[in-house]
């Protein structure tokens, strides 16, 4: 059987490709994403890859060339951030979903599973079971619960539309696992939030809103019933989720480890819910109030039509997934894509570092290399930073996914380059690089304008020029280390593969410059919304 997976690189997808691997009679895989992943490291090795953003309507035509003769469709893809950028996510999550419903059937796929949620069920306020006939009219305070109920009525009019193809929805609970830690403080907790002190011990007691009760499910579990679903062609809605159910006493026991129940403070979740709101607005933390409000109200799930029809049952309770993910935020855990990506880079890194014992031949200058690597690393401090907000930047155009696998690539080589220049007995670089990098954000003010001001489309011309400036500088550094690599401790081969990164990198820039000085510089020129630049205030 030959299945597609869109949004192959998340939490669930990743999970999803590892399922699938596993299984005898799954002839190929093929993952699309918008970014692609490291696809030499596991389990992204495991499929053919497609780099397509579903959100445009222009993709309808790239996903249709894609999946033909694919026996099923995995549809995964869903973006959780950012908030505030509604239309964005409501292009991406809903009408991307239409995109890729339509671009199947139109491609001859017979069958497609859909990643839908417990967040799509109309609220409740009791604690009783719900099967999959409760209504899916989301919860209107939560804009992920909103755009779940919405791609559930583009399921409806697609199947009304599409009899010939077999549709199963999957409404799954919390999803957990370790090597989502990262991910997930990233996208609900945020990059404040003290998570690696979870290492050195629990907290002995929490706060916690007293009326939360949740469910829960292993990631890994979800992708079994994912890949259930689309082996046996199921059709219709199918919950999922652990059979414990978890309330602040037992969440309080998991996150304080202190006993099965834990110590909780009881916080109202009235008086909770604008403190979430100040805390999202300053940017303390990721996620918003409305996924209080959806904690609150939505439905505790009666998992028992999976259990028959998939033969599908947890293999982990909610509790212990909670406790894994846990420990994957306290260690930053992650995979090699961008939505997965750790917390330390190098935890998943390709390139060979120097064994323990390696020293410095004495006839290398010491001085001069370390004065040469640490300026080269306040260049790659600089590029890092500005890479990521021309990837913010661009983040609405189809030129979005190729420019945030640049700047993912980046991260990890910038990372490896801290960590080589310690492999040489090198202190961290001390007053040059951070005055070179405080100097390279002052150049930058007048380009990158502080919040509430207006981007321009000459503007991103600019910053990709400065951008190919960088990565040229990075090549012609990863070519000066070439020819004494043995003395540094690496193969060869390592610097030959960064500089063959580079040049890549290099050509995606340019590919992004000519994109972005289309009718820059033209009051009266008429785009086309899809090509159009961001232009906001």
């Amino acid at each position: 059987m030959r299945i597609a997976v869109v949004g192959a690189t998340g939490n669930a997808g990743t999970a999803v490709l590892r399922e699938l691997a596993a299984r005898d009679e799954v002839e190929s895989i093929l993952g699309i994403a918008r970014r692609l992943p490291n696809r030499e490291m596991e389990p992204y090795r495991q499929a053919d890859w497609q780099q397509i953003d579903i959100q445009f309507e222009r993709a309808r035509a790239d996903l249709e060339k894609a999946l033909n003769g694919y026996d099923a469709v995995i549809h995964l893809a869903w973006l959780i951030q950012p908030n505030k950028e509604r239309d964005l996510l409501r292009r991406a999550n809903v009408d991307g979903t239409r995109h890729v419903l339509e671009a199947a059937a139109a491609a001859g796929v017979r069958h497609i599973v859909v990643a839908s949620s417990v967040g799509a069920y109309s609220p409740v306020d009791d604690d009783e079971l719900r099967d999959e006939s409760w209504p899916t009219e989301g919860i209107e305070s939560s804009h992920y619960s909103v755009d779940k109920a919405a791609q559930e009525r583009v399921i409806d009019e697609f199947e009304a539309a599409h009899p010939e193809v077999t549709v199963a929805r999957l409404r799954p609970a919390l999803k957990f696992q370790g090597g989502a830690g990262s991910e997930i403080q990233r996208y609900f907790l945020g990059k404040w939030a003290p998570v690696q002190l979870l290492q050195l011990g629990r907290p002995p007691v929490i706060p916690f809103p007293k009326d939360v009760r949740a469910q829960a499910v292993h990631t890994d579990d979800v992708a079994r019933a994912y890949v259930l679903a689309a082996l046996k062609g199921a059709e219709g809605a199918f919950n999922i989720c652990a059979d414990d159910v978890l309330d602040a006493a037992r969440i309080g026991g998991v996150v304080t480890g202190n006993s099965k129940y834990g110590r909780v403070v009881p916080v109202p979740s009235k008086a909770l819910r604008p403190l979430i709101k100040a805390a999202h607005r300053t940017g303390v933390l990721a996620a918003d109030e409305g996924w209080l409000d959806m904690a609150l109200r939505v439905p505790l799930m009666d998992n028992s039509r999976a259990k028959r029809e998939l033969d599908w049952w947890p293999s982990m309770s909610g509790a212990a997934a909670l406790e894994e993910l846990i420990q994957g935020m306290a260690e930053g855990s992650g995979k090699r894509s961008a939505p997965m990506r750790p917390r330390d880079p190098q935890s998943t890194a390709p390139f060979t570092l120097p064994d323990a014992e390696h020293q410095l031949p004495e006839d290398i200058d010491a001085l001069a290399l370390r004065q040469y690597m640490s300026d080269h690393l306040a260049g790659a401090t600089a590029g890092l930073n500005r890479i990521q907000k021309l990837a913010e930047a661009f983040m609405e155009t189809p030129k979005y996914g190729d420019i945030a696998t640049v700047a993912e690539e980046i991260r990890v080589e910038h990372h490896y380059l801290e960590e080589l220049i310690q492999a040489q007995g090198f202190p961290r670089p001390g007053v040059t690089a951070p005055a070179l990098w405080v100097g390279e954000r002052l150049a930058r003010i007048k380009s990158f304008f502080p919040q509430g001001v207006k981007i321009t489309p000459s503007v991103l011309v600019l910053e990709t020029e400065l951008m190919m400036s960088a990565v040229t500088g990075k090549l012609h550094g990863w070519r000066s280390l070439m020819p004494i690599s043995e003395a540094l401790g690496v193969p060869q081969g390592v610097f030959e593969e960064l500089a063959d990164d580079a040049l890549r990198q290099y050509k995606i820039l340019q590919d992004v410059h000519d994109y972005a000085r289309q009718d820059a510089f033209n009051k009266s020129a008429e785009t086309d919304p899809e090509d159009a630049l961001p232009s906001s205030e």
